[in-house]
């Protein structure tokens, strides 16, 4: 919690904070520091989302004296409904002691090519139907703990051979394909009422040729909010990943975003970067670019998740580190 930490929620009012690994060093100091964002941000209307990518596996955020869960693709190998339910509502309970309230998570992508080097054992596998199945029982196994579930990373990033935090990837599936293949866990989530869904900083030239899929109008409201029916919350992957930054202007690629249908554009690194794309919305609403009715629109949609789970800047902890534990183990020990 520095200045502009409290800048960004007392002055800026940011509606959510994402924590990585370097932000969390152990049990107590995560409780102080997401106390502390909440008493920050309690003179606001809403409640502030605080979220991690805690997926299982190497993409983990909770402090080392946790044990770990494990990977979706060993979840995926050993194929039992109820034990992915139980990893999913495991790791809801885990984060909820911490008072976070946020997964991105769970990874719906397909594992469908070896050269992948971004996904690999993020995935539940190979087959639409597995990663449709535990993916389902992952995301409920969360929300029953009453952690809002952010599935990624639509339409589809297991078959890209670009890591898009290094650079754009470009996947030459047409809509046709896509139907059949990749959008099916996202058609099984839009089902099943997904509270939110990320978009990923991939360009699919045969569904459109100008933008990435995080700022296409096309991906966006002409696929997911029109054909697949969502209603929900739609969110970028970070802007600050080397996909968008070595290929477009920050603040000018956030309000292309928003034209395009997101609802939350995700800045994961640099104050600077954050005010940057705050200015260029301002600006931009301003300017009439960016209709007052879109923005209205977004927030009803944030204000109303955000209330799904009744969601209050209350303090939380202490944790007891020994009781998750054993729970991670009772859910480990079960075949």
């Amino acid at each position: 919690m520095n200045a502009n930490t409290q800048a960004l929620l007392a002055t800026r009012r940011v509606g959510g904070i994402i924590l990585y690994k370097p932000n969390i060093k152990d049990s107590s100091q995560l409780t102080s520091l997401v106390n502390e964002l909440k008493q920050k941000n309690a003179t606001n209307k809403l409640p502030l989302w605080i979220g991690v990518d805690e997926e299982g596996g190497r993409v983990t955020r909770l402090p080392d004296e946790i044990k770990k869960t494990p990977t979706n693709q060993e979840i995926g190998k050993k194929n039992n409904k109820q034990f992915a339910y139980n990893v999913g509502s495991l790791i809801g309970s885990e984060l909820r002691a911490y008072g976070l309230n946020v997964d991105f998570a769970p990874v719906l992508d397909i594992n469908s090519n070896p050269k992948n080097p971004v996904i690999g054992d993020r995935s539940f596998g190979a087959s639409a139907s597995l990663v449709n199945t535990l993916g389902m029982q992952m995301m409920k196994g969360l929300r029953d703990q009453q952690i809002a579930s952010v599935v990624k990373h639509f339409p589809g990033h297991g078959d890209t051979s670009v890591d898009s935090h290094v650079g754009l990837p470009v996947v030459q599936n047409d809509l046709n394909r896509l139907r059949k293949f990749e959008l099916l866990p996202f058609a099984e989530a839009v089902k099943q009422d997904a509270d939110a869904v990320m978009v990923a900083h991939i360009l699919l030239p045969k569904v459109d040729g100008q933008n990435p899929a995080s700022m296409s109008k096309k991906i966006m409201t002409d696929l997911l909010r029109k054909e697949m029916g969502f209603q929900g919350v739609i969110m970028t992957d970070d802007m600050t990943m080397g996909a968008i930054e070595k290929n477009y202007d920050l603040g000018a690629s956030a309000v292309k975003s928003v034209l395009a249908g997101a609802d939350v554009i995700m800045v994961g690194h640099d104050y600077n970067k954050v005010v940057t794309v705050i200015e260029a919305l301002r600006k931009a609403v301003q300017d009439k670019r960016i209709p007052q009715e879109t923005i209205d629109q977004s927030v009803a949609r944030i204000q109303k998740l955000k209330q799904k789970y009744k969601l209050k800047d209350e303090s939380a902890g202490p944790v007891d580190t020994a009781a998750l534990n054993k729970a991670v183990q009772q859910v480990l020990n079960t075949k």
